[in-house]
């Protein structure tokens, strides 16, 4: 890994210095989509620079999430929307773990193995690094787009160039934005939002405050009182004392976010639970009185190669903190990272809480015995202490243009038409709780969306990744499109944005071949070249859940 490492530092730094950097395309952002863009751009024989503010490239998939969102569901099998680069990406991960025959005899045979798919983060990261070092694409890390007003410099509706807070600046022709926060999107004067629409915004039923929610409700009745059954005393943590609100009116809350973390049993490479500084016990009086009330906790599970997990939060309590991600997504750079640590402070916490706590032997003493044979892998994140260094940011800003995917393009019966998608994807509207809050005098999670049949596989349409063209006319974005929060809530997973991603990068490289404005981009000539990159289109293709 240490070899890939330094070819990057090679590579950034022969276009390092305080001067302008000009390429034909500028990325900003190392997710899926990130990534996947730089390689499709310079497939297509254009330079290209991929900015990225942390350390690290490739987004989730990196951070702890391997299980990868693919024929995990007992409901359907979304595989066959698995296509071009991100088919691609999965058959080095078969590669690496030396299961490509495998791999391939299920692809032939159509059958689901969720196994196949999965991948520890670490191999995640090799593989991303080897295949940006092929193209010898330069890759910016700890480049973070300057929070002052000059940040995006613009002549007319065209982005010339941008600046990083280390004060180098990047022109190109086409810049893509492919961060979850879209703070390029914002800093350029694009129209977003954060939060959930009114159903009456889109005519939806599903956005908006939810008059019930049942998925990933409290299977117990938990007092969410400082003092038990006193209303005046306050409430305990993770709690927000707020009112319900009108069911269906739009706010400004998100789904909430956690990180996905690799947990061992194996002696070797296990690193104990250790308590976190900060730790406050008192923060999590609510799981003494979830296990007080006959709930039942959640216990890690191996799911990835070498007996790891990319442990997540979607249960009715477990490490989601509902509503205290509020100000993450127009948060300044120092507001993100107190929001990030809290976060990790509060995990780590539970974690060390749930496998020590004397309280919780007592009331529980087989979940405890559980925790406790799991710790921290030591063979990832050995920068961070063995835990991931970013969260998994379901939701921040959404681009508004003049194309919004809404639920009536993801509902099954009537679906809006889309006659110009650029990928399938194929998973339910998810979105996680929002908040936590009071409701018949116990503590109710409020926001969560998932499942059912009313949906089907969404065609994503090309229109939802650019912006309105008075406001900019060369940049794009795979990651915050144009979509509502329930919408948005079908696109947000990791090999959707790869695809996504692919898409820009051939976009972005017509854009300069044509001369033409993103939007104006003929989507005749984008159809030949997802084809030509094996990107699957059409839903005949992957069919429809029963």
């Amino acid at each position: 890994m240490q070899k890939w490492i330094g070819t990057f530092v090679l590579l950034a730094s022969a276009f390092t210095g305080y001067g302008q950097q000009k390429f034909d395309v500028v990325i900003y952002g190392g997710t899926a989509a990130g990534y996947a863009s730089a390689i499709q751009v310079a497939r297509l024989g254009k330079t290209v620079a991929l900015l990225e503010p942390t350390a690290h490239i490739g987004g989730n998939v990196v951070e702890g999430l391997g299980g990868a969102d693919i024929d995990n569901h007992k409901e359907f099998r979304n595989s066959p929307a698995v296509s071009g680069i991100a088919l691609e990406f999965y058959r080095r991960v078969a590669d690496m773990y030396k299961r490509r025959e495998a791999f391939e005899k299920m692809l032939a045979e159509k059958r689901k193995d969720p196994g196949l798919w999965r991948l520890e983060s670490k191999v995640a990261e090799q593989i991303i690094g080897d295949w940006l070092s092929e193209y010898k694409i330069p890759v910016f890390r700890n480049t973070a787009l300057a929070e002052s007003a000059g940040a995006v410099k613009k002549s007319n509706e065209k982005i010339t160039q941008i600046q990083s807070t280390d004060g180098r600046t990047f022109s190109a022709s086409v810049f893509i934005d492919a961060s979850i926060e879209g703070d390029l999107l914002a800093a350029a004067g694009i129209s977003t939002v954060v939060g959930r629409e009114p159903n009456s915004a889109y005519g939806e039923t599903l956005n908006g405050i939810r008059a019930e929610t049942t998925h990933a409700q409290f299977s117990v009745k938990v007092d969410p009182y400082r003092i038990p059954g006193d209303s005046g005393s306050g409430v305990i943590p993770t709690i927000q004392n707020e009112p319900l609100g009108a069911p269906g009116a739009g706010d400004k809350n998100l789904q909430a976010y956690c990180f996905r973390v690799c947990l061992t049993k194996n002696e070797i490479n296990r690193l104990p639970f250790y308590k976190p500084a900060g730790y406050q016990r008192g923060e999590y009086e609510i799981y003494l009185r979830y296990l007080k009330a006959g709930g039942k906790l959640y216990t890690p599970s191996a799911q990835l190669p070498n007996g790891k997990t990319d442990l997540g939060a979607w249960h009715d309590l477990s490490h989601n903190l509902y509503g205290m991600n509020r100000a993450y997504p127009l948060g300044n750079y120092a507001k993100r990272k107190e929001i990030l640590k809290y976060h990790e402070t509060f995990t780590k916490g539970l974690f060390y809480f749930l496998s020590t706590d004397t309280e919780v032997g007592a009331l529980a003493p087989q979940l405890q015995q559980e925790w406790a044979k799991w710790g921290y892998a030591k063979d990832e994140f050995t920068d961070n202490n063995h835990f991931p260094r970013m969260f998994y940011v379901r939701d921040a800003r959404r681009m508004v243009s003049d194309y919004v995917i809404t639920q009536h393009h993801v509902q099954r019966e009537s679906p809006a038409p889309v006659k110009d998608p650029v990928c399938i994807a194929y998973w339910p509207t998810d979105v996680h709780s929002v908040r936590r809050i009071v409701r018949d005098g116990a503590a109710y999670n409020e926001g969560f969306v998932f499942g059912g049949n009313y949906w089907r596989p969404l065609p994503v349409s090309y229109r939802s990744m650019v912006p309105k063209k008075a406001e900019c006319t060369n940049l794009l974005t795979p990651t915050c499109v144009s979509s509502s929060h329930i919408a948005y809530g079908a696109i947000r997973i990791e090999w959707t944005f790869m695809l996504l991603g692919q898409a820009a990068g051939i976009a972005a490289a017509l854009s300069i071949d044509q001369d033409l404005p993103v939007q104006d981009v003929p989507y005749k000539l984008l159809t030949p070249e997802l084809t030509k990159s094996k990107v699957v289109i059409d839903l005949d293709q992957v069919g429809i859940p029963e």
